[in-house]
């Protein structure tokens, strides 16, 4: 199927969702249906080509194609996420963002999200503040995904700790596996900060203990510091 439109229309809707299920791993669907646990209806079509296909359909009009909506299948929703990436606009962005978030049922589609967040810092970080705080909970892990791109920021550093906070009461397992994912990542780049931080929170239980986890299982952390950790283990 050509991949590079001038502009795609509800033509095309029908020949897009049969070339992807052309590209069906059947003995691969149950498999990925439950590691990324979703109810939505699943290919398994292999990354690589779900790559090729975001790199064909972004040389041409690719907004005409978002403005189809095409969801029949998780590939679909993760082709649009990574063409939504591709947005340099931060409004235009933002609009598709809103559709996007609110159909998220699973980590992976959130995950799959990398934004260009060089030169929109204000932006960005006003948009995962706002994510932070949705009623979805994965809107709110997109929230803090994007905050990933912010630890290296010395003038965001303090509000990360700040949105962690937030969470003290939150019950969603995806959402405080983000949240343990970012402290861990905190603790490789930003030491002495994510110490002070972890002698302080409002991190609930599992956030925190999940957060340990994941720091002394890194090759990032020296084996003393490992050990250090643990004093902040809670039972």
């Amino acid at each position: 199927m050509d991949l590079i439109k001038e502009k795609w229309t509800e033509k095309d809707r029908e020949s897009f969702v049969k070339y992807l299920e052309s590209l069906a791993r059947e003995d691969k669907i149950e498999w990925t249906k439950n590691i990324i646990n979703t109810e939505m209806r699943v290919l398994a079509i292999k990354n690589p080509e779900i790559v090729s296909i975001v790199k064909q359909i972004k040389k041409g009009n690719f907004l005409s194609f978002l403005d189809l909506n095409i969801r029949d299948y998780y590939e679909n929703i993760l082709i649009n996420g990574k063409l939504i990436c591709e947005i340099k606009d931060f409004s235009t962005m933002k609009k598709y963002l809103d559709i996007y978030s609110k159909m998220a049922d699973n980590w992976a589609v959130c995950d799959t999200l990398k934004f260009k967040v060089k030169g929109k810092e204000e932006e960005f970080f006003y948009l995962a503040t706002d994510y932070s705080r949705s009623k979805l909970p994965f809107v709110r892990r997109i929230g803090m995904s994007i905050l990933f791109s912010f630890i290296d920021n010395d003038e965001y550093i303090d509000k990360i700790y700040m949105l962690l906070n937030q969470f003290q009461d939150e019950t969603e397992y995806y959402v405080n596996m983000i949240n343990a994912w970012l402290v861990c990542e905190l603790f490789i780049k930003r030491r002495d900060k994510t110490i002070d931080f972890l002698n302080n929170n409002l991190l609930n239980d599992f956030t925190m203990n999940k957060a340990i986890s994941k720091c002394r299982d890194s090759f990032r952390v020296t084996e003393k510091d490992k050990e250090k950790l643990l004093s902040f283990k809670r039972k």
